[in-house]
């Protein structure tokens, strides 16, 4: 084989970190752009910091009884109002938000890993191993995912752990079908073509060569996802299988202001307000980054 034919088969593509460096430098740079995605990063940023600062930021403490003050309509004393046994609920939403990142953050931290690998290993490798793993795919799919999670919830038992685990075995698919579809295009490439002439591993080529550039799209999607995450995670508080009281879960805190509804609507609409704006923040900036990271949804 001639030098020349050496020399091209040597280009390889940028290292994972500087590749993954280079995405979110011009990622960076392309917020600027679109407003309404800076707002909604701008709004998940003040929700971490209200999630650190909690105990800095209540002005109650969110567990302690003052049934003196139940049920208290909203004032300066209590800007939200209290609940049936005179809790402040501003703290307890400001304490609840510490849950709700946690719980996001937990099952996007579970199933971008496990739905990456998955789908990178039945696209590269194809064949039998792809059928088995989009089989398994397939049949999570084919369930209603808030359902799935309440059958797994309800084996596991109530808890904040089990609600996390319970949405995790449910949010993977999607994940692992996307990956799948990139490593599907990545794997033709013209550089994964040279590494395999150049005898790279099907454990190399799969790690280094198509995985990091299935990152970008992986982490729209779990950005995108974060909604449902919330939202399953509320209704898994709501009826009883999230975090157990007095933790201040926002599903649990609708499930306790429900029979209040008519006279107190304060009890059940502000934990229904920070779940609509998470909810909204997460969709916002996961639409943001698909126009940023994905060349094909960019607008001109």
């Amino acid at each position: 084989m001639s030098d020349a034919v050496h020399s091209e088969i040597r280009i390889r593509p940028p290292s994972m970190p500087s590749r993954v460096a280079a995405s979110f430098g011009r990622a960076g740079r392309k917020l600027a752009d679109e407003p309404l995605g800076l707002a909604g990063f701008v709004i998940l940023g003040l929700l971490c910091i209200v999630a650190i600062f909690a105990p800095l930021l209540a002005p109650y403490d969110p567990t302690i009884q003052a049934l003196g003050d139940a049920l208290q309509p909203p004032s300066l004393a209590h800007l939200a109002g209290t609940d049936e046994f005179g809790r402040d609920i501003l703290s307890r939403l400001i304490f609840g938000t510490r849950i709700t990142i946690q719980t996001v953050l937990s099952v996007s931290l579970i199933v971008g890993p496990i739905g990456l690998l998955i789908g990178v290993v039945a696209g590269f490798f194809g064949g039998n191993i792809d059928a088995l793993l989009m089989r398994a795919t397939d049949i999570v799919l084919s369930f209603p995912s808030l359902i799935l999670a309440l059958a797994f919830a309800a084996a596991l038992g109530a808890g904040l752990g089990t609600a996390i685990i319970a949405i995790s075995l449910t949010a993977w698919p999607p994940i692992a079908r996307l990956a799948r579809a990139e490593a599907l295009v990545v794997r033709n490439a013209d550089y994964v073509v040279a590494a395999r002439l150049y005898g790279a591993s099907p454990l190399r080529i799969l790690l280094l060569y198509i995985a990091p550039m299935c990152i970008p799209s992986v982490i729209v999607r779990l950005t995108l996802n974060m909604a449902g995450i919330i939202l399953t995670a509320a209704s898994l508080g709501f009826l009883g299988l999230g975090a157990q009281p007095p933790a201040p879960e926002w599903g649990a805190m609708i499930s306790n202001g429900r029979k209040f509804m008519l006279d107190y609507w304060w009890v059940a609409v502000m934990p229904g307000i920070a779940i609509l704006l998470t909810s909204l923040a997460f969709n916002i900036a996961g639409d943001a980054l698909r126009d940023i990271l994905d060349p094909r949804h960019a607008r001109s």
